[in-house]
C-alpha cells in the first residue's frame, strides 16, 4: 500500500515539483519515498511496507529498464501469476507482488488486468514508447486521479497531489456541486476541482503524443441464476469468502481487523483469526449509537483482543476539518469521521488491517433494498391515483407516520432511488442553490437504469450501488481514513471470485422476508454466534442529529450557514430555515445540514485556505516514525 504520482510531458523544475506532490501524499506511505524523471517523465513513489519488505522498493523496472512501474495496492494471487511468468522465460529480481505487474504488462498487455486478484492502482511508463499505462482496479477500492495541464499528463493518488503542480489552475466545479447535494458525495468523473478527474472503476487509461485515450475493461453487472438448493448456495457463500479471506491474509506484517458487532466483520474476523481487532462508539449516546459491547462480546466468543475507541462530540468535532482535507472532497457521510478515529486507532498498534466493506452491495444488505416488495401493497393501484395519494401526503406534516411511503409509492424506481443517500431532491436543490440546476440526479443515473431495466427492482438497487455508492462513498472514505494514519485497509467481500459467485445469486437468496443479506447470515452462522449472524444492519451511527439540536453545534453550523462563503453558493434564508426547524424538532434535518456545512468547511480549506493544512500530515508521518 503506497503512494503514487507522476508527470508526462514536459514542466520547468519537474524534479521540483515531483517532490512537492510526493510530499503531498506522504501519509500514504511514509516508509520511504523514491523517484524516477526522465526526459519523458518524471515517476514518484511513497511506500508503506507490507510485502517483501527488504526489496520491495519502487519505482521498479523490467530487465532491461525500458518499462517503469509505480504501484499502490496488493497482489493476492502474484505468486500463482509470477511462476507463469517464470515459465515464460521473464526473470524476478524481487519477491514483492509488485514486480508481477512489470512482467504481466509485459506479456500481457491490457489482458493482464483480468488475471489480477487484488487492489490497485498503477502506472508503467514505456521508455522506448514513450508511452503512459495507468488502470484501477475492479471496484475502485485504490485511487487514482489525473489532470491534462498544458499538453503535460499530471497524475497521483490523491488530488492533493495534483494541486502541487504550478500549471493547475484552482477552480471549484459546480456541477459537481449540484450533484453532491443529492447523492452527499463526489459522483462525475471530473471532481470537485475543475479539471481534476478520476479514473473511474474499471478502467485503464493509455497516454502518448498528448493523446489520452480511457477504456472500461470492467463493469460489476449482476447475472441471477437459479440455484439448487439454500443449503447449497449457503456453503459456496461460505467457501468462497473463506478463501478470499485467507488470500487477504498474505502480509510480512501483522494484520488486525475492524469489528463493529455485526455480521459482516464478525464473519471476516472469525475466519482470520485476528489477534487484534478494533471497534468505536459513543458510549454516551445511547445503544443506538453504540455497538462497542457487542464488539467486545464477540471477541470474548471468538477469543481475539478487542481495542475500544469512545468518541466524544467535541473530539468528533474538532477533527472534521482534518477529516475533509484527507478526503479531498466534501462528503456527507458524517461515518467518515468515525472511520477516521477507527482507522487511528488501529494503526497504533497494526500496519494492515481487514475490513466488511462491500458485503451489503454484493449480497443485498440494506434494508432499502426491502422496500419494492414494501410497495407492492399499493402498486396495483393506477398510477394517477397514486399520484393522487402523493400529492395529499405532501401537504401533511412530516411526522406523520406513512406519509413517506405514500409520497414514494407514487414514483417509479428510477425517480425515487439514485442510492443510499438521497439528501436534497430536485425541488429542494432550486430552492437552496443560486446557481441553476442543469441536471437532475435522475437523468444522471438514466443510462444506468436502462442497462439494468431487466432485473428485478432491487437488484436494479444494488447495480446502482455497485457503480456508484460503492466507490464513491463507501470505498472513497474507506481509503483516505486508513492511509491518513498510513493504514493499509483489505475489503475481502470486494474479491473477484466473491464477486463471481454473488452475480448469480438470485434476489430471493439476498432478501428473505424482513432478513437482508440472508444467504451471506446462513454462510456466517459456521462461524458466529446466532445473535450475530442474524443482528439488524445498523451501519455506522454517528448521532450529529442529536448534537445540531444543542446550543453549541446549532450556534457554530448557524454561524457557517449565515457566511459570506454560504452566501455564494446557497439562499441562506433557506439553510436557516433548515436548521431551527431541526432545532425545534418539527423536522429531522440533520443529513441535509451536515451535507452543506461540510461542504463550506470543505471549501474554506481548499480555496479560502488553499489547502495549507500540511501540519497534519507531517504530524500524522512523524507519529508513524
Amino acid at each position: 500500500m503506497c503512494g503514487i504520482c507522476g508527470i508526462i510531458g514536459k514542466t520547468e523544475q519537474k524534479e521540483q515539483v515531483l517532490k512537492e506532490m510526493m510530499k503531498a501524499i506522504r501519509h500514504r506511505g511514509p516508509d520511504g519515498s523514491e523517484s524516477y524523471v526522465s526526459k519523458g517523465a518524471a515517476l514518484g513513489f511513497q511506500r508503506l511496507g507490507i510485502i517483501d519488505l527488504d526489496t520491495g522498493m519502487q519505482p521498479m523496472f523490467n530487465e532491461d529498464g525500458s518499462k517503469v512501474l509505480i504501484f499502490n495496492g496488493e497482489i493476492y494471487n502474484y505468486w500463482i501469476l509470477k511462476e507463469l511468468l517464470v515459465q515464460k522465460g521473464h526473470v524476478f529480481q524481487t519477491s514483492s507482488d509488485s514486480e508481477i505487474l512489470l512482467h504481466g504488462y509485459e506479456e500481457f498487455g491490457s489482458e493482464l488486468l483480468y488475471k489480477l486478484r487484488g487492489m490497485f492502482s498503477f502506472a508503467i511508463w514505456d521508455e522506448e514508447k514513450r508511452e503512459l499505462f495507468a488502470a484501477r482496479d475492479f471496484f475502485g477500492i485504490k485511487p487514482f486521479y489525473y489532470a491534462v495541464i498544458g499538453g503535460t499528463l499530471v497524475f497521483a493518488s490523491e488530488i492533493k497531489g495534483i494541486l502541487k503542480h504550478p500549471g493547475y489552475e484552482r477552480k471549484l466545479n459546480e456541477e459537481a456541486l449540484e450533484q453532491y447535494l443529492s447523492f452527499q458525495y463526489s459522483v462525475l468523473p471530473e471532481t470537485f476541482f475543475k479539471g481534476i478527474y478520476q479514473l473511474l472503476p474499471g478502467h485503464y487509461l493509455t497516454y502518448k503524443d498528448h493523446m489520452l485515450q480511457i477504456v472500461r475493461y470492467f463493469q460489476p453487472s449482476l447475472k441471477p441464476k437459479l440455484y439448487e438448493s439454500r443449503r447449497r448456495a449457503a456453503r459456496d457463500v461460505q467457501d468462497m469468502v473463506k478463501l478470499s479471506v485467507r488470500r487477504h491474509m498474505v502480509s510480512d506484517v501483522e494484520v488486525g481487523s475492524f469489528l463493529s458487532g455485526g455480521v459482516d466483520s464478525g464473519m471476516i474476523a472469525a475466519i482470520a483469526g485476528c489477534v487484534k481487532t478494533f471497534t468505536v462508539g459513543f458510549s454516551d449516546e445511547g445503544a443506538m449509537y453504540d455497538e462497542t459491547g457487542d464488539a467486545k462480546e464477540l471477541a470474548d466468543t471468538l477469543h481475539l483482543k478487542n481495542c475500544c475507541k469512545y468518541i466524544g462530540k467535541e473530539e468528533f468535532y474538532q477533527a472534521v476539518p482534518e477529516v475533509l482535507y484527507y478526503l479531498d472532497e466534501p462528503s456527507g457521510d458524517a461515518s467518515a469521521v468515525a472511520l477516521y478515529f477507527l482507522a487511528r486507532e488501529a494503526s497504533g498498534e497494526v500496519k494492515v488491517v481487514l475490513s466488511g466493506e462491500g458485503s451489503d452491495e454484493l449480497f443485498g444488505g440494506y434494508n432499502i433494498y426491502r422496500e419494492p416488495g414494501m410497495l407492492k401493497l399499493v402498486d396495483w393501484l393506477p398510477e394517477c391515483f397514486r399520484k393522487w395519494m402523493a400529492k395529499r401526503a405532501g401537504s401533511l406534516p412530516r411526522q406523520m407516520k406513512g406519509r413517506g411511503y405514500l409520497m414514494r409509492a407514487a414514483l417509479p424506481l428510477n425517480e425515487r432511488y439514485i442510492g443510499n443517500a438521497y439528501i436534497f431532491h430536485e425541488e429542494e436543490k432550486m430552492r437552496l442553490l443560486k446557481r441553476k440546476v442543469t441536471k437532475p440526479a435522475k437523468e444522471f443515473l438514466s443510462g444506468t437504469y436502462d442497462e439494468v431495466g431487466h432485473l428485478s427492482a432491487p437488484e436494479q438497487m444494488q447495480s446502482v450501488d455497485l457503480q456508484y455508492w460503492l466507490p464513491g462513498d463507501i470505498l472513497q472514505k474507506a481509503d483516505r481514513m486508513s492511509m491518513a494514519h498510513s493504514l493499509e485497509l483489505r475489503v475481502p467481500f470486494l474479491d473477484w471470485d466473491v464477486f463471481e459467485l454473488a452475480r448469480k445469486l438470485p434476489v430471493r437468496l439476498k432478501l428473505s422476508g424482513f432478513t437482508t443479506k440472508y444467504i451471506l447470515r446462513k454462510a456466517a452462522a459456521g462461524y458466529l454466534p446466532e445473535s450475530v449472524s442474524s443482528k439488524k444492519k445498523l451501519g455506522f451511527p454517528v448521532p450529529i442529529r442529536n448534537w445540531l439540536r444543542e446550543d453549541e453545534w446549532y450556534e457554530r453550523v448557524k454561524e457557517a450557514f449565515a457566511g459570506e462563503t454560504a452566501r455564494g453558493f446557497f439562499c441562506t434564508d433557506y439553510l436557516l430555515d433548515l436548521l431551527d426547524e431541526h432545532k425545534k424538532g418539527t423536522a429531522d434535518n440533520s443529513r441535509k445540514i451536515w451535507t452543506v456545512y461540510v461542504f463550506l468547511l470543505w471549501y474554506q480549506i481548499y480555496f479560502e485556505s488553499r489547502g495549507d493544512m500540511d501540519y497534519n500530515r507531517e504530524r500524522t508521518c512523524a507519529a508513524r516514525g
